[in-house]
């Protein structure tokens, strides 16, 4: 991979004076830009597992206790229902980047902040309607909670003209409040703090941590993160070192792409934990109309839980996607026996082989509509210039799906030679 130093650039030499008056000083990592995944962070020395790749002091962290201590403290104690500790980040980060600017306190900090993000949010509909349906769903509602928070967030916006020379409906508008959300929702880290009156019941573990926060993902990746309460930091530490003059990962969580591209807006090429979803809208298209049991069997499969996260991997169908197959499959002389297969029992041959054949046609049927996907968005690309690198997003995670699920057919052949 190959990467160029940043660290001579003006805006990076600003934000390490900046973390160095709030007691961060750091030899080690270096900024730089890597031709795989662009902006990150690269060590000078190799780390050794269990070595602490960083530190940060809390004074560096951007917090709700940050948000109380500012300009902003007295608006929020006074504001009833109280707003969220999220709309709170959100609120701040719009007023010191779009309102307060040259005078913000963490100005070197948020000029390093990204102008523009690939979250579902922010995706043009054509993109989004390119998704698979289960992220598709998501992406949607992803889409409608922001934006019931912003319009909920309105009054509070409202009250804080005093604070501002221009019309606050110009600063707080929907494009800003969008920006800020997306800042929260992908950079921050886990931080617990005291849940205190002058916030909704919500949860309150952001933290966003300048400079850590150009740590990128890799699903191989093990690492230790938490705030320290004895040493006041928030700390890295590497369980599987690091090559000298090489990038530095950390790991998000065990993500398949589809929650990667939710949260954080990118895939990750060959992904371990990645696999295809299978739609409750899919599933319903397998079920015979004659079968007069169908909705007794969806009902149970619902109310034990077994409706969500059905997938394909790359070991093939999994577990719970064969055990709701199965159940699915039962005849009626079987069904009495439903619970066993929840269990994990084998009900007959007969059930295993014909659970093996619909899990075989929705492979197949994932299959046509993969390539479908594929065939659109090479068509659009060079029909929609603007979309390129959106597109482009959705082909990788499109790609990924085609190789699971091809690798899954292979799986399911093997099964079926197996079971006969």
């Amino acid at each position: 991979m190959i990467s160029v130093n940043l660290s001579h650039k003006h805006e990076y030499v600003l934000l390490k004076k900046w973390l160095k008056e709030r007691g961060y000083e750091d030899n080690t990592l270096r900024p730089a830009q890597f031709s795989e995944t662009g902006r990150g962070l690269m060590t000078t020395k190799a780390l050794q597992a269990q070595e602490l790749i960083i530190s940060l002091p809390e004074k560096c962290l951007l917090t709700t206790d940050t948000v109380l201590s500012s300009y902003l403290g007295e608006y929020i104690i006074k504001w009833r229902p109280p707003i969220s500790p999220l709309a709170a980040l959100c609120t701040f980060l719009i007023a010191e980047k779009c309102a307060c600017k040259e005078e913000s306190l963490w100005k070197p900090y948020l000029d390093l902040l990204p102008e523009t993000y690939t979250c579902p949010v922010c995706l043009e509909q054509e993109t989004v309607n390119l998704f698979p349906e289960p992220l598709r769903r998501k992406a949607l509602e992803q889409r409608r909670r922001v934006q019931e928070l912003f319009v909920s967030s309105q009054p509070f916006f409202f009250s804080l003209q005093p604070l501002f020379s221009e019309d606050v409906a110009s600063v707080f508008n929907y494009s800003s409040f969008r920006w800020a959300w997306c800042t929260v929702n992908t950079r921050t880290v886990y931080m617990k703090h005291a849940q205190g009156d002058c916030f909704s019941r919500e949860s309150n573990t952001y933290a966003l941590a300048p400079y850590l926060d150009l740590l990128n993902h890799n699903p191989a990746v093990q690492v230790k993160a938490a705030f320290n309460e004895k040493t006041k930091c928030y700390e890295i530490r590497t369980l599987s070192g690091c090559q000298k003059y090489k990038e530095v990962f950390i790991c998000y969580g065990p993500h398949d792409n589809q929650r990667l591209l939710l949260e954080y807006g990118f895939v990750a090429n060959s992904n371990p934990h990645s696999s295809v979803h299978v739609g409750t809208e899919t599933l319903l298209k397998y079920i015979l109309p004659e079968d007069k049991q169908r909705h007794t069997k969806l009902s149970i499969l619902q109310e034990n839980n077994f409706l969500d996260n059905l997938t394909f991997d790359w070991d093939g169908p999994s577990w719970r996607l064969l055990t709701a197959l199965k159940l699915l499959c039962l005849e009626a002389d079987q069904f009495t026996s439903w619970k066993k297969v929840l269990l994990g029992n084998v009900i007959s041959k007969r059930n295993e082989k014909k659970s093996l054949d619909l899990a075989t046609k929705i492979c197949m049927s994932l299959t046509e509509e993969t390539q479908h996907a594929l065939q659109k968005i090479s068509l659009l690309k060079s029909d929609c210039q603007h979309l390129a690198s959106q597109l482009t997003l959705v082909e990788a995670l499109r790609t990924e799906d085609l190789k699971i699920l091809q690798m899954s057919a292979e799986i399911l052949q093997h099964l079926h030679s197996t079971t006969i």
